[in-house]
């Protein structure tokens, strides 16, 4: 591993109270607890329809597809699973009626959920309108928007095993009457963006959540052909949000339509849906860049499918009423990561691709995989099998590109938290190092920041991608900063006319424009720069710095 990845690994993942040293000792134990709960059922001779194994021989080949960087479960396994408290399953999906008692009870099931490691994601739409008259007790209703700051507050002291920041959604459909104060909810102050570059720890409106407007059928109906009210709504709606998207990078887009139509809740990331209150995603993730077959593809969407499965049935709960969601709909996340250097190492650019799409139709099997494998335990069949996630940390576990993602950069600078002081190192991507050391010049790599110049190509992959997830893609689509010459006021309207062609086949839409927001995790650096201080960790005291270990050499 990379220093950095190394870094990670020992920080986040590392169950140091059993002595574990390396990411062999993370895949033995993550491989032996999850595929353990197959001794409990009858199974066939051999199980599996590519892997085609004995059922004594699965934890070995999943122990193997994980040492070896192929198939990497979400966080949540590798940090809890063998635990006392074994959550590991990822984010919760929500939702909340407009009474006192839901009110309560959605701040219970928050605590429970973050406080085991579950991110949150809410959508807010069934709560009346700020100012509504409360008939019961008189007065006023405060609105959704008041809880979503409750619930932001909740996640700010909550850290996830320990280490990790709470993660929030908050979703809020295009027709509710709040939704123009839910637009321009994260626009803070001049004065407190100051603070928050200066510490990223001060706190600010809705700063631990990200928002999206959540657009249905009948948005997409009245922004064509509704009458004249909606349309004007729906048009108004869509290109405030539009702006807001270029200069700040939210609200983003949820789009549930067609054969997805009502599926609106999210999980923090927004790559897994569903229409039911109080379900879960379940989330790994294989690794393109770390495969060389198209067979070997094929055996890795069964473990895939199989591992998932077994996490139904191994995760534990993070209160009671997620169980029978889970056992009704059993949704899995089975996602990819590496697919940009999938492209870069076979010299494609980043778009839509004939060799990919089959690549693709191989992952779309996971539904009948899955089913196989439920079928013969006696369970229920999953609904959907397959979400993209954005593969944040455990991308730098297995040093390839994240999600669908293109390459971030060749180099730059990570922020991140250890207890309670945030450190930086500086990194050189190690899919680019790799191809540097190929020969390639630095300068001339495809990555985010030369994509933020062609939106439209980032949008359409994307697009193409879609096709074959039932669930959802997390992508972040870099942009350059607001006022530049490729992201100002001139450039609304040709982004919000491009972004619409797409919108339909999508389920949901993040822009992030450089500069953004002050403390942004990754900021790009010359790739001179990050190698001569790569392997050096340093602390971050406001705009200052502190040499943790290795030479500060500045």
């Amino acid at each position: 591993m990379s220093t950095f990845s190394d870094t990670i690994l020992a920080h986040k993942y590392l169950n140091k109270d059993i002595g574990e040293k390396s990411w062999d000792d993370v895949a033995r134990r993550v491989s032996r607890e999850v595929i353990g709960v197959l001794s409990s059922y009858n199974l066939p001779s051999t199980i599996g329809t590519y892997i085609n194994a004995k059922p004594q021989d699965i934890e070995q080949l999943v122990y193997e597809a994980i040492r070896d960087k192929k198939f990497i479960p979400g966080g949540r396994y590798l940090y809890a699973a063998g635990r006392k408290v074994s959550q590991v399953q990822n984010c919760l999906l929500l939702t909340v009626e407009d009474t006192r008692h839901a009110w309560a009870d959605l701040a219970r099931r928050s605590i429970e959920g973050l406080s085991t490691g579950a991110g949150i994601g809410v959508v807010y739409s069934k709560i009346r309108p700020k100012g509504s008259k409360i008939s019961g007790m008189g007065g006023q209703a405060t609105g959704p928007i008041a809880l979503m700051q409750m619930i932001n507050e909740l996640g700010r002291h909550i850290q996830q095993g320990g280490s990790r920041r709470s993660a929030l959604w908050a979703g809020l459909h295009w027709n509710h009457p709040d939704v123009y104060e839910f637009i321009t909810l994260k626009d803070w102050l001049p004065e407190v963006r100051q603070l928050k570059e200066a510490d990223f720890n001060f706190p600010a409106p809705m700063d631990g959540t990200n928002i999206s407007v959540i657009l249905d059928d009948a948005f997409f109906s009245a922004y064509h052909n509704g009458d004249h009210v909606q349309h004007v709504l729906a048009h108004d709606v869509y290109w405030k949000v539009i702006k807001r998207m270029l200069k700040t990078g939210e609200p983003g887009f949820s789009i549930d339509t067609g054969v997805n139509a009502g599926e609106h809740l999210r999980n923090a990331c927004t790559e897994v849906t569903s229409y039911d209150d109080n379900d879960i995603c379940n989330i790994a993730s294989i690794n393109l860049a770390r495969v060389e077959t198209l067979d070997e593809f094929r055996k890795l969407v069964d473990i895939g499918a199989l591992f998932l499965t077994c996490g139904t049935l191994y995760s534990a709960l993070p209160y009671a009423e997620v169980g029978e969601t889970r056992t009704k709909n059993r949704r899995l996340g089975l996602g990819l990561m590496g697919m940009h250097e999938w492209l870069l190492v076979r010299g494609k650019r980043y778009e839509e691709d004939s060799e990919l799409a089959a690549w693709l139709e191989v992952y779309a099997e996971s539904t009948d995989l899955a089913h196989y494998f439920q079928d013969e335990l006696g369970i229920s069949r999953s609904v959907k099998t397959r979400s993209i996630a954005p593969t944040g940390t455990i991308s730098i576990i297995a040093e390839t590109t994240s999600g669908i993602e293109p390459l971030f950069c060749t180099a730059f600078k990570r922020r991140y938290l250890k207890g309670d002081t945030w450190h930086y190192q500086y990194v050189i991507d190690a899919t680019a190092q790799r191809i540097i050391e190929r020969g390639v010049d630095p300068e001339s790599i495809e990555d985010a920041y030369s994509l933020a110049n062609d939106i439209e190509r980032r949008v359409a992959f994307q697009h193409f991608v879609q096709q074959y997830v039932d669930h959802g893609i997390s992508s972040t689509i870099n942009l350059p900063a607001w006022g530049s010459e490729w992201n100002n006021s001139l450039t609304i309207q040709p982004f919000g006319d491009m972004l619409m062609k797409y919108l339909p086949g999508l389920r949901g839409v993040t822009v992030y424009p450089d500069g953004a927001r002050g403390g942004q995790p990754l900021n790009a650096v010359a790739y001179a720069e990050a190698k001569e201080h790569v392997g050096v960790e340093f602390i971050e005291y406001g705009n200052e710095n502190a040499c943790v270990g290795g030479v500060c050499g500045i």
